[in-house]
């Protein structure tokens, strides 16, 4: 029985072991992950405003990696930005609203009533083509495509 635990704890030790040569491990630190520095990207600012579209171009993230978003309305127009699929694919670190930082459980829309900016950090997780979109509008430029590879 002894020699079971033994055997059990090194076959659960191999795979730490392993991971440490790879990463580097030094001076008794171990490394960050996906929230690791080398780890996080921000993505080109979103802007909401009257007519105005929302970003120049998609934007393609990659799964498992860290991004910051920064969403800015202009005060032009009562505007929100919706993608439950989108906010579903990706793990809200939190968002930051004039230095409040929220940390959801769930997302579906932003809406702003007035001007100001808001910061979301996430993780990509689920890979496919997603949408965030003006509520009720039609245009093309009224909306953003972020894919997840």
């Amino acid at each position: 029985m002894k020699n079971r635990i033994i055997a059990a704890l090194a076959l659960t030790a191999l795979p730490f072991a392993s991971l440490a040569d790879a990463n580097e491990i030094t001076a008794g630190m171990a490394p960050a992950g996906i929230l690791a520095k080398s780890n996080r990207e921000r993505l080109p600012k979103l802007t909401l405003a009257a007519g105005q579209p929302i970003a120049e171009e998609p934007l393609r993230l990659k799964s498992g990696r860290f991004y910051t978003l920064e969403i800015e309305a202009d005060g032009s127009q009562e505007l929100a930005l919706e993608g439950a699929g989108f906010f579903r694919a990706v793990w809200i670190n939190e968002i930051v609203i004039e230095g409040i930082e929220i940390r959801p459980f769930g997302v579906a829309s932003i809406e702003f009533d007035e001007s100001g900016k808001a910061e979301i950090s996430f993780v990509a997780i689920r890979p496919g083509s997603y949408h965030l979109t003006v509520p009720g509008s039609k245009g093309d430029t009224q909306q953003v495509t972020m894919t997840i590879e």
